[in-house]
Order: structure tokens, then C-alpha cells, then sequence
């Protein structure tokens, strides 16, 4: 998995933590992604058992999904946030190491 789709399917995993009943189109707009870039990120943390979708019903003319992390989602989005921590403190260090230069 390239550097891009980590960073893309980590933001998804952080949007669904943070609000699981927002639409697609809401998320999307949320994440500066395209319609299709999220349903393309979603199926793919569905495939590999990272995110579970639940319909259920807040208005009957209307179904809505809910989606949850699973298990190994959480697990997965919290090693990711570890890795993106450490890079971020690695560059602050390096930053912080030309300045004094």
C-alpha cells in the first residue's frame, strides 16, 4: 500500500471514528475527496475487514448507513497514528535541528 492510500485510508478511519452516520456525499466533502475516491476507500477497508456498514432507519422514506470500525480497524488506525506521530516528530526534531544551525 503506497504512502498516499495510507494517509487517504487513515483519514477515512479517523471521519468514521469521529462521526460513523455521515453520508458518503458528507464525508466526501469533509475530506476533500471525490464521491467515488471515498466509495473506493470505503470498499476497500470493507475488503479487508477494517470498516463494517449497518443500515438503519431515521426517516422510513429514507435508509441510512451507519459505519463502524471494527476490531481491526481500531487497531490499524491507532498504528497509524503512532507512525504519523513519530514522522511528525522526526521532522519537528530535524526542523528544530536546522534552526539552531
Amino acid at each position: 500500500m503506497s504512502t498516499n492510500n495510507n494517509q487517504d485510508e487513515f483519514n477515512v478511519l479517523r471521519k468514521i471514528k469521529q462521526n460513523p452516520s455521515l453520508s458518503q456525499r458528507k464525508m466526501a466533502k469533509e475530506l476533500g475527496f471525490s464521491l467515488g475516491k471515498l466509495n473506493y476507500c470505503l470498499n476497500a477497508l470493507i475488503e479487508k475487514g477494517l470498516v463494517k456498514i449497518q443500515n438503519f432507519n431515521k426517516n422510513p422514506k429514507k435508509i441510512n448507513y451507519i459505519y463502524l470500525l471494527t476490531p481491526k480497524g481500531i487497531s490499524l488506525k491507532t498504528n497509524l497514528t503512532i507512525s504519523f506521530m513519530k514522522r511528525k516528530m522526526a521532522e519537528y526534531d530535524e526542523l528544530k535541528k536546522e534552526l539552531e544551525e
